[in-house]
């Protein structure tokens, strides 16, 4: 496929992302679809993508397409994915992948008996970070992974209240299904372990209160819903021995917001981490990759891995692999089944904290 015809299904922030990434891998954005026209008569000027439709049943039916790239709220994930399957189309969705694991699986089967690539925009996995640190664990430089953390905490950073981001029916939750990418970036450099048990709990500690907002997301709805939690503390077991511990807030009293995946394995240990001066503003970041490891004297040897600079965090990257993979130039950087097993694993936080109990993962 040389040069894939790709639709564009929803023109909200991420398509500043997606189309320029398809871009520049070589693909056509030809169209944008979404209901609100002004947005994507914008996003198609900004762009120079030739046509938009108030629907996506018109962009699908009039446009000879090769692809679309699904970035809506995330209860519209599934059936669109599905429209798009069904039209003999490969499918580039943003995160997450679904509102569940079952959700999930439907898109993984439709997608395996169509024949056509799926893949989710789980875009830490395309920093330069993680394609360095994958690299060294590859190379057998950390040995086994037997355990990890993996953290994404923010003070203020609440993305409006009242809008589809609180409103459980349209999100499937708060900060846990939202910055679910350090859970799956540590699962990546875990090699996706299959997840055993479950034992989380969730907090709704100042959902309500506006200075916790943060500088980001979508305006504020007065007649809106905010039923969705604040904070998520967890612990997850794997069947072949391993833990992760994970820690996802949109509101708590840290000091700095921190994007970081922690592991130990049984040769090294190592960090992936981004910390921000300032909630969602990615010019004060700074970033960390490193190895630990003990020299035969017992000593530190520790090592930094160098890495280009990446404000983007390898949303357009991302983007990129999805064309290179139908062009058959890279190997894609995620497939549906591990989105089922981070989708399983979501699922068990939110029921363990239901419950108040552990939750085994099946």
């Amino acid at each position: 496929m040389k040069k894939p015809r790709i639709g564009i299904i929803g023109a909200g922030g991420m398509a500043n992302y997606h189309v320029p990434g398809f871009q520049k891998a070589g693909a056509a954005v030809v169209a944008i679809a979404d209901v609100k026209l002004e947005a994507a008569l914008a996003c198609a000027e900004k762009f120079g993508v030739p046509r938009v439709y108030p629907t996506v049943d018109e962009m699908l039916r009039k446009e000879k397409l090769d692809a679309v790239s699904v970035i809506t709220p995330n209860k519209f994930h599934k059936p669109l994915v599905l429209k798009a399957l069904a039209a003999g189309l490969h499918v580039f969705c943003e995160k997450p992948p679904a509102l569940n694991a079952k959700e999930a699986a439907q898109m993984a089967a439709a997608a395996k008996k169509v024949g056509k690539t799926l893949m989710f925009d789980f875009n830490n996995r395309a920093r330069p970070e993680s394609f360095a640190m994958k690299k060294a664990i590859d190379k057998g430089l950390v040995g086994k992974i037997n355990s990890a953390q993996a953290l994404w905490i923010r003070r203020t950073g609440i993305p409006g209240f009242g809008g589809w981001f609180t409103t459980k029916a349209l999100s499937g939750g708060g900060p846990v299904i939202d910055l679910l990418h350090m859970i799956d970036l540590a699962l990546h450099f875990m090699d996706y372990p299959e997840p055993a048990w479950a034992l989380a709990n969730i907090y709704g500690d100042f959902m309500g209160d506006k200075r916790f907002k943060g500088p980001w997301g979508i305006p504020d709805r007065k007649d809106g819903v905010c039923d969705v939690e604040s904070a998520a503390h967890g612990l997850v077991t794997f069947k072949n021995g391993a833990t992760l511990f994970l820690r996802n807030s949109w509101a708590e009293m840290n000091k700095r917001e921190e994007v970081s995946v922690t592991f130990q394995g049984s040769k090294a240990g190592g960090l992936v981490r981004r910390l921000f001066g300032v909630d969602g503003h990615d010019e004060t970041a700074e970033d960390t990759c490193e190895l630990y490891f003990q020299d035969k004297k017992g000593g530190r040897a520790d090592k930094t891995l160098a890495v280009s600079k990446d404000e983007a965090m390898g949303r357009i990257r991302a983007a990129e692999n999805f064309v290179k993979t139908l062009q058959g130039r890279e190997k894609p950087l995620n497939v549906p089944e591990e989105a089922v097993k981070l989708m399983k694993i979501i699922d068990a936080v939110y029921a363990s904290a239901r419950r108040q109990a552990p939750v085994r993962i099946r």
